[in-house]
């Protein structure tokens, strides 16, 4: 219990009777002149007037002290001994609360600075310049003071812990997706928040690389499943199991995953990228193997003439034989069972091609035959025939090499026929020309052409577009004579059609018409003499020709070109035989009764027309 000092009871409002004051006296008579002796005696006095109340005070247990020594009898020197250790004891307990309090006070104020302190490193963490709940004085009692700065403090520490778990949120996600991006998986650590700078700007810089690294990801999910799609194609195409292939490059591909868990690690993405690489140049590689087999079921198909029905049992296989990498994607196209059967397959029928090799020759014999024959190039089939049938008995050739021999053949005969094409057509009007020139003379010399019989009005138009076509004649021989000796001079040897040299033929063909040109101009002037002659009679007799006479003088004018009335009998066409036969070719054999070589040459044998080139000397080509 503490005992009020001196100064406090000086001070003090309470009013002391007047007997208690004297009693005070008396009794400090006896004391030492100490201060407590005499603080203790006023507190004994003090007591002692107040009335009983039940309580305990220093006066009333020093008033008790005094009875028990005065009873005991106790001397003033032990009396005295006793108040000093009491007055000690008294000093040491308001020592003890003077350091208490000093104490108190330091610490109040070291936890005054410390809120300074810690209200200043919030608002700098923070980013906050200023904070409204602050007090701006810093009058007043330490623990008034205390009182002003602990609400600014309790929320700012509320704003920073709020921070702090932006901080870390933001944070651990970066962490996360940096994982995912670097491949490291297991337990993460938790991330270090800096918590001397928790300021918004620094908060909105960890967003901003959360948003990248965000779209990163989503990036690369986008391509994760891109190359998980294509590998789920390809593999469909060539009949691999999916699941095994990605789970081969990453567990988490497997589409049991969902799709956030997927990895999207460099790693990933580089196996990723090359699985599929190695898938599409297998790909590559087995579509290049099935076209090679789909062309040798085609040409073998071809060779033997394998039914619709057979072939269609492998349209699989052959719907591809043109198609790009990427145009493939039926699942199963491309799997190594279908390539297997299908390498059967063309063993079996590459057995049956050797069984059926005469046939199959003869086939590309008649193949080659045909486009000669178009072409308008006399060969000798019978050796031709005989030469594979020695071959293929003797087995001195391969069966393929034959075939490729042959192939080959019809591909050089292919394009000399393309080479030969232009100057065909032309040789093809000019022969159409001389038809219908012929035509024409026979029209001329039909003494009713101009009647009105049934279909008359349409051999006149012919007769018209005839007469256009026949003008045409000379410049149509002296363009092909150009051309066909342009021909003979790049390739080096002579255009021969069917066996015949075809300038020959046009130079022939020049020389009759030019005779025919002259024969036609004798008759005109033997034609004006007869007239001449008849004239005269009628000067002399004054009489009229006969009309009976007539017939016969048109008669003797009306030769045809290529006829033997004038005598160019000993001018004969060349190889005549060669002409029907190519006539026949062009026109699809549909004309075995028309002429097949023009109009102004006479029929010869074979024999003659070679006796008679080969001691003709070469004539000028222009007429």
């Amino acid at each position: 219990m503490s005992f009020p000092s001196p100064l406090s009871l000086s001070h003090s409002h309470t009013v002391l009777p007047t007997h208690t004051l004297k009693q005070f006296r008396s009794v400090s008579t006896t004391l030492p002149k100490d201060p407590v002796c005499l603080e203790l005696e006023l507190m004994a006095a003090v007591d002692a007037e107040k009335p009983l109340t039940g309580q305990i005070t220093c006066g009333s247990l020093l008033q008790q002290l005094q009875q028990i020594w005065d009873e005991v009898g106790e001397s003033d020197d032990d009396r005295d001994r006793m108040l000093l250790q009491l007055e000690q004891e008294c000093l040491d307990v308001y020592k003890r609360k003077v350091d208490h309090a000093v104490k108190s006070r330091a610490l109040l104020l070291q936890t005054l600075a410390d809120a300074r302190v810690e209200l200043t490193n919030l608002l700098s963490a923070l980013g906050e310049k200023s904070y409204v709940g602050i007090p701006e004085k810093t009058s007043g009692s330490i623990k008034e003071q205390l009182a002003a700065i602990a609400p600014a403090l309790e929320k700012l520490w509320k704003q920073k812990d709020e921070r702090m778990k932006d901080f870390f949120d933001v944070q651990s996600q970066i962490q996360k997706i940096c994982a995912e991006i670097a491949g490291i998986s297991g337990q993460e650590e938790s991330p270090a928040v800096d918590e001397s700078d928790l300021s918004l700007k620094k908060l909105d810089e960890f967003h901003a690389q959360l948003q990248e690294l965000q779209k990163e990801k989503s990036e690369r999910l986008h391509k994760v499943l891109e190359f998980v799609s294509t590998v789920h194609d390809l593999c469909a195409v060539l009949g691999l199991d999916f699941f095994s292939t990605v789970t081969q490059v990453h567990p988490s591909l497997n589409d049991s995953a969902g799709v956030q868990s997927k990895s999207i690690s460099n790693d990933t993405l580089a196996r990723l990228s090359e699985t599929v690489l190695s898938l599409k140049e297998d790909k590559k590689q087995r579509l290049k193997k099935l076209q090679e087999l789909a062309t040798q079921f085609v040409d073998l198909w071809n060779l033997m003439d394998t039914p619709e029905e057979e072939r269609s049992l492998f349209d699989h296989v052959t719907c591809n034989i043109s198609a790009s990498v990427d145009e493939v994607t039926v699942p199963g196209a491309l799997t190594l069972e279908i390539i297997e059967q299908t390498e059967v397959e063309v063993e079996s029928l590459d057995q049956l091609k050797a069984s059926r090799m005469k046939e199959i020759a003869f086939k590309k014999q008649a193949e080659l035959e045909e486009i000669f024959a178009h072409a308008h190039i006399e060969i000798d089939t019978e050796a031709a025939r005989a030469k594979i049938l020695e071959l293929i008995d003797s087995g001195n050739l391969e069966p393929a090499d034959l075939l490729t021999d042959m192939d080959n053949q019809i591909v050089k005969a292919k394009e000399e026929a393309l080479s030969r094409k232009d100057i065909l057509d032309k040789v093809e009007k000019w022969m159409s020309a001389c038809e219908e020139e012929s035509w024409l003379e026979d029209y001329n010399r039909d003494e009713n052409r101009y009647n009105a019989s049934r279909g008359a009005h349409l051999n006149l138009k012919r007769a018209e577009k005839a007469r256009i076509l026949v003008n045409k004649i000379p410049a149509l021989v002296d363009s092909l004579v150009s051309k066909t000796r342009t021909w003979e001079q790049d390739h080096g040897i002579t255009f021969a059609y069917d066996g015949v040299p075809l300038l020959a033929m046009l130079d022939e063909y020049i020389l009759l018409r030019h005779d025919r040109e002259e024969e036609k101009k004798r008759m005109r002037d033997q034609k004006k003499f007869q007239e001449q002659l008849t004239k005269e009679p009628e000067t002399v007799f004054g009489s009229t020709p006969s009309p009976a006479r007539q017939p016969s003088a048109k008669k003797v004018v009306g030769p045809r070109a290529n006829g033997s009335t004038n005598g160019t009998t000993n001018r004969r066409l060349s190889l005549n035989a060669h002409q029907n036969g190519s006539r026949s070719i062009n026109r699809d054999r549909k004309r075995d009764s028309t002429p097949a070589a023009p109009v102004n040459y006479v029929a010869m044998s074979k024999e003659d027309a070679a006796s008679h080139i080969s001691a003709t000397e070469p004539v000028p080509s222009t007429p």
